[in-house]
């Protein structure tokens, strides 16, 4: 009788535990070929299970998420979760030749990772290549179980995912860009959860003609009819789709909730600091081929601290997992620009750019910061960052140059937003600030006009 009493009690010990511990949610991803019309066009395109955009992924915080992805295409495939920590889980997190080895044709590849300390919504995509032109899909993570959200409790969820559509296949589209140097064709339309909204050409029935393609549209209906008392309509005044000024502002406004139950862990010190310029620079073209980059003779190409990242064919993660890292990546990836100039101003004759595959390596768990800046070669672009494996806080930005003895005194290090995207402003700059907390993981920033990659890699974690 006292072994049970006692089993009981351990039992009801470790039942908390157990209420606590997630679930563990599987997924299988086919990834197939599927006839899709937009725009008048039918094409067919790569999806998951048919499903353009993909199925959405539901979990909740502390649950274990497991996806087979079946790739069933003719190129190779990833999935990248995009936002996801993938604390330890590295080899899950998906981008080709970095993290892992791509997925090819008939085979399939098993990604395992647990959501931890997070909630909200994030979106999963493929990362090789352009296939994330139509391999996306939202991924939903609700509190655990008795927890309330940090704000109202909504009545329902609705996810609204932004992407793009192509009336050609936009595997060719990057193919032709990086065989001549050029910058890929734009997309035909935008869209909201993979439709371009009833203001395009063919959009709906009867409607013929061409429109801004800088739009996209959506209705919002409610039901029954009366149910909503009329009310006067009130008119936004929205900025124009390229008011950078306008977007910095706003995005400036934003603080994290920096509560006892949601703190902004901001570091304080910095032990690591970076400045990286961010932009397109030149690369000579082929001796046997004429170019079409900003001159007959000159390819576009995406640089940071004027280093253009080469893709390797073996994973950087298993290079380093391995200790074989010889011929794969170097450490030496400049923590500032080699030759300073003034970056939004004229920009230098020699627009040339050098080529590599480098890193930088950081000791666990330091701190850093990295300021981005926005070059006027080739004009000045909005960049987006994006850390793999992490969040940060964006503790400042501005236009024009950044200045070291001025700016830092405007950094908020109390309450700044915390993400795991950011856009570095069109001729300005972006402070970011985290701990490397999670060996394994990189930065890139995915760029439009690349005569080498759509990413750029900055380090790799010890």
């Amino acid at each position: 009788m006292g072994a049970h009493r006692l089993a009981l009690l351990v039992f009801l010990a470790t039942l908390p535990q157990l209420l606590l511990a997630g679930t563990t949610r599987y997924y299988t991803f086919n990834v197939t070929m599927q006839k899709v019309t937009r725009l008048c066009t039918t094409r067919a395109i790569p999806t998951v299970n048919g499903k353009f955009p993909g199925p959405k992924i539901v979990t909740r915080e502390g649950d274990r998420v497991v996806v087979k992805v079946v790739n069933n295409v003719k190129h190779n495939v990833t999935i990248h979760w995009h936002g996801v920590r993938q604390l330890r889980t590295g080899w899950s997190d998906g981008p080709a030749y970095i993290t892992q080895c791509p997925i090819q044709t008939g085979q399939s590849y098993v990604y395992n990772f647990t959501i931890t300390a997070q909630r909200g919504t994030l979106f999963w995509h493929a990362h090789v290549s352009w296939m994330r032109a139509t391999l996306y899909g939202p991924i939903i993570i609700l509190p655990k179980s008795g927890v309330p959200f940090p704000f109202p409790k909504p009545y329902k969820d609705v996810p609204v995912v932004f992407g793009e559509w192509f009336n050609t296949d936009p595997e060719a589209i990057i193919a032709q860009a990086l065989q001549t140097g050029g910058g890929p064709n734009v997309s035909e339309a935008y869209t909201i959860n993979g439709l371009p909204g009833p203001l395009y050409n063919c959009s709906t029935k009867g409607r013929v003609g061409t429109y801004d393609n800088t739009t996209v549209a959506a209705i919002l209906e409610y039901a029954p009819a009366g149910h909503i008392k009329s009310r006067p309509l009130l008119w936004p005044t929205l900025p124009v789709f390229n008011d950078t000024a306008f977007a910095a502002n706003y995005s400036a406004k934003l603080r994290s909730l920096a509560s006892p139950d949601y703190p902004a862990r901001v570091p304080a010190r910095v032990d690591r600091p970076f400045f990286f310029t961010v932009g397109l620079g030149t690369t000579p073209c082929p001796t046997y081929q004429g170019c079409n980059g900003p001159t007959n003779d000159t390819m576009f190409s995406a640089s940071m601290n004027n280093v253009s990242f080469n893709m390797p064919t073996t994973a950087l993660l298993k290079a380093h997992y391995d200790g074989n890292t010889a011929g794969v990546y170097t450490s030496d990836f400049p923590a500032t620009p080699t030759e300073p100039f003034n970056y939004t101003g004229t920009p230098p004759n020699n627009t040339n750019v050098a080529n590599g595959t480098k890193v930088v390596v950081l000791p666990y768990n330091t701190s850093v910061e990295v300021v981005l800046q926005d070059t006027s070669i080739q004009g000045a672009e909005s960049h987006p960052l994006h850390l793999h494996g992490f969040d940060f806080f964006v503790v400042g930005q501005g236009g024009g140059n950044y200045d070291p003895s001025s700016h830092p005194a405007g950094f908020n290090l109390l309450d700044p937003v915390q993400r795991n995207t950011v856009g570095v402003p069109a001729g300005g700059w972006v402070a970011i600030r985290f701990f490397a907390d999670n060996p394994g993981k990189v930065i890139h920033t995915p760029l439009g006009k690349t005569a080498q990659t759509d990413e750029l890699e900055m380090g790799l974690l010890d």
